[in-house]
């Protein structure tokens, strides 16, 4: 099986800055480094597994996206070389607005 490089996209590793900075914050830096070297770990294991997870194509065509840890959605597309993670989203984040999208309801 043909290994994909993992990249991080810059909203995603702006996600994961806010999401360190909440946890030291509320829990210390231990805690907050260690929650997000998890995180990583997990999406760098996406260079042989890349094609997991569930297909959102209603948000954007080849857009997928998978649990971690029970809080956090990562969405992230596979191409023939890489995997993009595009957002790591952290407790019931919106994925719609996260990605950039406006449903109708929400224009009225």
């Amino acid at each position: 099986m043909e290994r994909r490089e993992v990249f991080f996209s810059p909203e995603a590793q702006a996600d994961l800055t806010a999401l360190y900075d909440y946890i030291e914050r509320n829990s210390g830096p231990a805690r907050a480094i260690g929650y997000i070297a998890r995180i990583e770990a997990y999406c760098m294991g996406f260079d042989v597994a890349g094609e997991r997870g569930t297909r959102r194509d209603d948000i954007r065509p080849g857009l997928r996206v998978v649990g971690f840890e029970r809080r956090i959605t990562i969405a992230f597309h596979v191409e023939t070389n890489t995997v993009t993670i595009d957002r790591v989203l952290y407790g019931g984040r919106d994925i719609y607005r996260a990605m950039g999208l406006i449903l109708n309801n929400d224009q009225e």
